[in-house]
């Protein structure tokens, strides 16, 4: 890990996830989580106080970015009300976990980036649940071709300056390839995102189910 990944990128994501029309965005899934829940790549922690404790019992944010960890500890930290909430450094794709012992994974603005996201769909599956469930909200490919042409041509520069972050991932196909099925699914561009961020506003979110 360079000197950028390991100091300047967490900083420039902990910025663009603080942003408050992303916030808002945010808000479309978490609040429904439910029981014992897994956050797939906490970061800073910009969910954290979007939980409802009166309806989780705990939280397991993981990520692999000991910096994003660090800063997810600072901004946990701060929060009056909040439930209780373990921090854990770990990718998506082993988790350690028993099967079967959660009752909802979150994933938010974070399968773009995840190298082997069909392993950390795998893993998703292995640990919910027989009744759990998927919440979502991710950004990826628009069926605007126009928009697309963009996306294609500055997908390389992006998985540089932004960790790996893909412009041209279908969430749909991702999570239907990994055999889930959704009980909801809502597409369409971010609102009030700058005009300019078109290729990385289009979104996909809802519940899935195995």
């Amino acid at each position: 890990m360079g000197l950028y990944e390991r100091f300047v990128l967490p900083a420039v994501i902990d910025c663009a996830c603080g942003m408050s029309f992303i916030k808002k965005e945010r808000n479309r899934v978490v609040p429904d989580a439910t029981g014992d829940v897994l956050e797939v790549g906490c970061g800073a922690g910009p969910n954290f106080a979007l939980y409802d404790p009166l309806k989780v019992n705990r939280v397991y944010a993981v990520d692999p970015n000991a910096q994003m960890l660090r800063r997810a500890r600072r901004h946990l930290d701060s929060l009056t009300t909040r439930p209780d909430i373990l921090l854990m450094k770990t990718g998506g794709e082993a988790l350690p976990f028993a099967d079967k012992s959660v009752d909802t994974v979150v994933f938010t603005f974070v399968l773009c980036t995840i190298p082997n996201w069909r392993a950390t769909l795998d893993e998703a599956r292995r640990v919910l649940r027989p009744d759990g469930k998927i919440l979502f909200i991710e950004h990826g490919l628009t069926p605007d071709e126009g928009i697309a042409r963009w996306q294609r041509r500055l997908e390389p520069i992006q998985k540089i300056i932004a960790g790996g972050c893909h412009l041209t991932r279908s969430p749909r196909q991702m999570f239907e390839a990994a055999g889930f099925h959704f009980e909801s699914l809502q597409t369409g561009f971010m609102e009030g995102a700058p005009k300019l961020s078109a290729p990385a506003s289009f979104l996909y979110w809802g519940t899935a189910r195995g």
